[in-house]
């Protein structure tokens, strides 16, 4: 038998065991082809990025998330502790330590005394770090949760833990999820964007914005902060645009064709990649001209055109969402002080604190804050014990803050509380899952609803926990 008679045959083998399974009423066989078979099987399209409706009328229709990579300490910036300050230099009581895991440091470790001022701002009185005067200037406008509780203690499975719910490597980040769930209201842009500034890039890598097993258009495309925002973009010499559209063209149809017959979700990716390419050639070019924004508005963020910097990447935030993109998120890496504390603080929120308030002051006058959500914070906080002599502090999961604005969150509000110590969250507690339930909700969806099937089960960004937190919600 020639090779080709031998193929011929495998293709009649095959559709022959496909055509059994399906048509012969043998149960189990026929439900593991369709779980198999994947979309194909429930009738996909090669438009996986088309609107869908969420459960319930949501409150954010976007997200941008200023993701403080490394983890801010919270003792610092938000959570004002002068019982901290009077024990400086003294052991922690041994009862608090009972149980606990420092990520390096000997637990009995002598407590450290916050190294800032505080002062009350805003109607609302809110205690602020004297190193973020712009954020207290839209205090009235942000919620912060000093109460927040994870289960991770070092970077990469922090970060993982935050941006997707896991651990482990391999699962969806909640920007994956929110696309996945919602579809994209653009077809310039990709539907989720991501940027990385600070010292490096997050330690839990192209994971915290990947869709896991997810389809893989749902994943987060990383722009530069200048020039083209995507490498090799720009046509190369020779190739001009009758040649690109029609080469496009021909690989779009055979992708098609492909797609029809087998349904694979990755050549739905595919197709949606070389057109994406080919409209962002025009619609990337006028998005990262910085140049168009007023000379106030560059004033007002410390945004300098063609100079890449987290600023910069604030004001784009803001001019993507302006233009239909669904989910940005800013990687910002530079929080990590186990020494060093007081001049690394002092420069990142040199570098932060200005585009953040700006960011918020922006979308308010634009219209856009009531429906975008925007989210801070890191993957965890710092021990009220000190690391590097008497300038550091180690990774600490039990007690730390973040603030969110828009889209449905209270402004104004301060939610829970940490010991007198900063070291357990003890009022209104507010693990990881609980925030994931509480954005989902935002932006439109019943948690334990929103899912996938992977290998045999339904999988959620919550896993098997989390509660909606009420009283973030106007």
């Amino acid at each position: 038998m020639s090779p080709l008679d031998f193929s011929a045959q495998s293709h009649r083998q095959l559709v022959a065991r496909r055509w059994f399974l399906q048509q012969c009423g043998v149960g189990l066989g026929s439900l593991a082809l369709t779980d198999l078979l994947g979309p194909a099987a429930h009738g996909a399209t090669s438009d996986p990025l088309g609107l869908r409706a969420p459960h319930h009328p949501p409150k954010a229709k976007r997200v941008i998330f200023l993701f403080m990579a490394g983890a801010p300490s919270h003792l610092e910036l938000f959570d004002n502790k002068p019982k901290l300050a009077e024990l400086d230099g003294q052991l922690p009581p041994a009862e608090l330590l009972q149980g606990y895991r420092a990520a390096f440091i000997n637990p009995n470790s002598r407590l450290l005394g916050p190294k800032f001022k505080f002062a009350r701002h805003g109607e609302c009185g809110v205690e602020l770090s004297e190193l973020l005067p712009h954020l207290a200037e839209v205090v009235d406008d942000i919620a912060i949760v000093k109460s927040m509780a994870t289960d991770a203690f070092n970077h990469a499975p922090g970060q993982l833990l935050m941006n997707t719910g896991a651990q482990q490597f391999g699962r969806p980040s909640f920007g994956a999820w929110a696309t996945y769930g919602l579809g994209s209201e653009t077809r310039e842009l990709p539907s989720f964007v991501v940027f990385s500034s600070g010292k490096k890039g997050p330690s839990g890598g192209s994971s915290c914005w990947g869709s896991g097993f997810l389809p893989t258009v749902y994943q987060g495309v990383t722009f530069r902060g200048s020039g083209d925002p995507v490498l090799y973009l720009s046509n190369p010499p020779g190739v001009d645009d009758t040649v690109q559209r029609e080469s496009l063209a021909s690989i779009n149809r055979l992708n098609q064709l492909r797609f029809d017959a087998v349904g694979d979700p990755e050549i739905a990716t595919r197709i949606n990649s070389f057109e994406m390419a080919g409209r962002m050639q025009s619609s990337a070019p006028e998005l990262m001209d910085l140049g168009q924004e007023t000379k106030q508005t560059l004033e007002m963020y410390g945004a300098e055109p063609g100079k890449p910097s987290f600023a910069n990447n604030c004001l784009l935030a803001r001019r993507l969402v302006e233009r239909g993109v669904r989910f940005v998120q800013l990687f910002h890496e530079a929080w990590d002080q186990h020494g060093n504390l007081v001049g690394d603080l002092k420069k990142n929120c040199a570098d932060t604190d200005r585009p953040c308030a700006a960011l918020i002051k922006d979308l308010k006058q634009r219209g856009l804050l009531e429906d975008t959500l925007v989210i801070w914070g890191g993957e965890f906080g710092r021990t009220p014990m000190v690391q590097g002599g008497n300038d550091g502090r180690d990774h600490h999961p039990n007690a730390f803050s973040m603030w969110f604005a828009g889209g449905g969150i209270k402004p104004g509000l301060t939610l829970g509380n940490s010991d007198e110590l900063g070291f357990n969250a003890v009022e209104d507690r507010v693990h990881v899952h609980d925030l994931h339930a509480t954005l989902l909700h935002l932006l439109g969806f019943d948690h334990t609803q929103l899912t996938y099937k992977f290998q045999g089960r339904p999988f959620r960004l919550t896993d098997v926990h989390g509660e909606v937190v009420g009283k973030m919600l106007a």
